[in-house]
């Protein structure tokens, strides 16, 4: 598999994240570990990742997170997306966890799921999280692959009871992983 890495979004990535973004809407994808990409302009979508990280200009009932975007190093290509919450609040706990990721519609089944969250979670070593939440919907097999093989344990499944939320009824799997036990 490539080698791939972790970086900031920065303006050198814009037109590759907006490449992403509609290929996400025509696919009516997911937008799991972009933030607020599928509303936002990509500009303004990158100066609210800038201030999410560092806590400031938060929306009420978020948490500070930082986004990444993943890039296969030989080409510099945009391959995926991955945001660390920093903290967890009732609803990360519930449902969101610590990691939300997505993969280029693509770049998908390359194996590419199981090295960004592995990347991810050394990430999050480096920022204090030693027990990282991950989840994901009981119909997502490659998320829950890619989970496992990442040192996963399975606590509980829960069904999202926000009717505010286009989720709401869906069934959440919530994996904790220890990062002081964890093999690299």
């Amino acid at each position: 598999m490539d080698k791939l890495k972790l970086v900031l979004p920065t303006v050198k990535y814009l037109g590759q994240v907006e490449e992403y973004k509609s290929n996400f809407l025509l696919n009516n994808s997911s937008f799991d570990g972009t933030s607020s990409l599928k509303s936002d302009k990509v500009k303004v979508w990158l100066n609210k990742c800038n201030d999410h990280r560092k806590g400031i200009n938060l929306p009420e009932g978020y948490v500070p997170a930082t986004q990444y975007i993943c890039v296969r190093e030989k080409d510099d290509k945009l391959v995926g997306m991955l945001q660390i919450r920093h903290t967890l609040n009732e609803f990360l706990l519930n449902y969101g966890g610590h990691i939300g990721d997505s993969i280029a519609i693509e770049e998908r089944g390359k194996g590419y799921g199981k090295e960004i969250l592995r990347l991810g979670l050394e990430e999050c070593k480096k920022l204090g999280i030693d027990m990282v939440l991950v989840t994901c919907k009981d119909s997502n097999t490659a998320s829950r692959k890619c989970i496992i093989a990442n040192g996963g344990k399975l606590e509980d499944k829960r069904q999202i009871k926000d009717t505010q939320n286009k989720d709401n009824g869906v069934i959440i799997e919530r994996y904790w992983i220890n990062l002081k036990e964890r093999k690299k």
